[in-house]
């Protein structure tokens, strides 16, 4: 009989990230996993999102059909792929099928880029209350990537989230409005989204380059908190003369453009 694949408790991975850690490994070949708190934390303010004029032509044009939640563990793997700027990733048999657990559990989501039938980018992450936890995004075409997050930030600007974590920065997410802010000011944000403080986070920037916040002295908030309400751009889209076609599938690229303009 086969030995099922290990992952990490749900309980113990929501637990984790509501205490702002998450998992890592060393390689996509490690057998292990570790938890990582860095002391920089990287945010996309969901108010601070730059949508260039070029970029906006392509959501508008409607360059890529976009889905949400229909394609998770593909998006899964195809982040884990190898590419010849990244020869390999963090992302581990554990990983994969943790988060593949999350997603069956309503705990994680995908949004999913396609040409045609092939699927060229899109991202994955994890949803606890309203805040939410970018892990990975891929893009195998210009702007898949790009696009991808677009459509997310309007999705969690429509479903009421107030936080989106993006881990660590890199020039890539700078130029599309990521900041980067301490530890501490970070828990003092997550903690407040997560006990429900009417504006704890939403899409501001206080605390950024610097502060300690008041996390120290927090106390770690207890579930059950109050989810967003990851449907709601999905009534947006059916409001829209579009809408009968696009019923599995993401809003037209205007209605993503006017939210996030």
């Amino acid at each position: 009989m086969t030995k099922p694949l290990e992952t990490i408790d749900p309980a113990l991975l929501l637990s984790a990230y509501a205490q702002g850690l998450f998992p890592m490994a060393d390689g996509a070949d490690d057998p292990s996993v570790h938890w990582v708190e860095p002391r920089l934390r990287a945010i996309l303010p969901l108010d601070g999102l730059h949508l260039s004029h070029s970029l906006r032509k392509v959501i508008v044009a409607d360059r890529f059909r976009v889905t949400t939640d229909t394609a998770f563990p593909a998006i899964m793997a195809l982040c884990a792929e190898p590419a010849p700027d990244r020869p390999t990733t963090w992302i581990n048999p554990i990983i994969k099928a943790s988060y593949e657990r999350l997603f069956r559990l309503g705990h994680a989501h995908s949004v999913e880029c396609w040409l045609g039938d092939a699927l060229v980018g899109g991202l994955y992450g994890v949803s606890l209350g309203r805040a939410f936890f970018g892990e990975s995004m891929v893009s195998r075409v210009r702007d898949a990537s790009k696009v991808a997050l677009a459509h997310l930030v309007a999705r969690l600007k429509a479903g009421g989230w107030q936080l989106l974590d993006c881990q660590f920065i890199t020039p890539h997410l700078a130029s599309l409005g990521a900041i980067e802010i301490t530890q501490a000011a970070y828990l003092a944000r997550l903690y407040s989204v997560l006990s429900g403080v009417e504006g704890g986070a939403a899409g501001g920037v206080a605390g950024a380059g610097g502060g300690d916040g008041a996390a120290g002295a927090a106390v770690v908030p207890s579930p059950p908190f109050v989810a967003g309400d990851w449907g709601a751009l999905d009534a947006l889209g059916a409001a829209s003369d579009l809408g009968a076609a696009r019923a599995t599938g993401s809003p037209p690229g205007y209605v993503i453009a006017q939210l996030l303009t």
